[in-house]
């Protein structure tokens, strides 16, 4: 009898410690930018393009926190720890960043449920996104390194990816489309088990601590397991329900209106503006 209340007992243990599991993971990310002004600004603004580039590096330097227990998660931008994101301009062109809420987007992701819902603002309209969570046919390779004092596995996916530009050719806005193949490397630690990580990257036994994804870098730089505060994991409720399908081709259409805008205000002389989504 009394083997059997031990038993019940550890288990009872082990079920609430379960229960009680959640932490903390801050994540820094980087994006690569491909900007170059054409021949004529170029040489009416010299040192215009490395101006610009470097004020582009620092609006695409984010920090973000993934709040998580054993099935759920949010992930959010700190705004806080990041620096406000920088409009300028010179000459005819001017850069600022629209679209994309930043600070006020949620990514509520259940591991359980294999769902998610993204609270998403598109140009001064709220969206929730709801659907399926992103599958990932992740290839384990065995590879190891230690990303601060986490021992980390590699594990790769490779899928075909199609990018869609919105570029002005002969003064009309046009859809150019290119696909590629493409590799998404993510590093993730056993010694946090859950099946997390940063946005929408999940399905490896372990969290994942860095992703190199295209021109996208992000990288853990510290995991608080069970801080003080335990933090609170809700799905987001307010904006507009759509799919992700649905979403893109919402997101295609204001582009396609914005490129419309911008040609109108470069053929009465104004300044080009280059606008940049979240």
């Amino acid at each position: 009898m009394k083997n059997k209340i031990f038993m019940l007992l550890f288990f009872l243990s082990v079920s609430i410690s379960a229960q009680d599991f959640y932490g903390k993971a801050t994540y820094k990310t980087h994006r690569k930018m491909d900007f170059k002004l054409d021949s004529t600004e170029a040489a009416t603004n010299p040192g215009l393009q490395s101006q610009i580039e470097a004020q582009m590096k620092k609006m695409f330097q984010k920090t973000f926190v993934l709040n998580f227990n054993r099935s759920e998660s949010t992930y959010k931008e700190d705004v806080k720890l990041n620096a406000p994101r920088p409009q300028i301009g010179g000459g005819n062109v001017m850069v600022q960043v629209v679209g994309g809420g930043g600070g006020n987007d949620v990514l509520y992701k259940n591991i359980k449920e294999k769902k998610m819902v993204n609270k998403t603002d598109l140009m001064g309209k709220i969206f929730l996104i709801k659907d399926d969570l992103v599958e990932y046919d992740w290839k384990l390779t065995g590879e190891t390194k230690n990303i601060g004092k986490y021992t980390c596995y590699k594990a790769t996916y490779e899928r075909e990816v199609e990018n869609i530009e919105m570029k002005m050719v002969n003064g009309e806005p046009e859809e150019v489309t290119k696909k590629e193949m493409r590799t998404t490397t993510a590093w993730y630690t056993t010694d946090v088990p859950v099946s997390n990580g940063p946005g929408n990257y999940t399905g490896l036994p372990g969290l994942i601590l860095e992703v190199n994804d295209g021109d996208l870098t992000i990288v853990c730089t510290e995991i608080v397991l069970n801080p003080s505060e335990k933090p609170s994991i809700k799905a987001p409720e307010k904006g507009k329900v759509v799919t992700r399908d649905k979403f893109e081709k919402i997101s295609r259409k204001k582009s396609k209106e914005m490129m419309e805008r911008f040609r109108s205000r470069r053929g009465d002389g104004n300044q080009m503006e280059i606008r940049i989504g979240g």
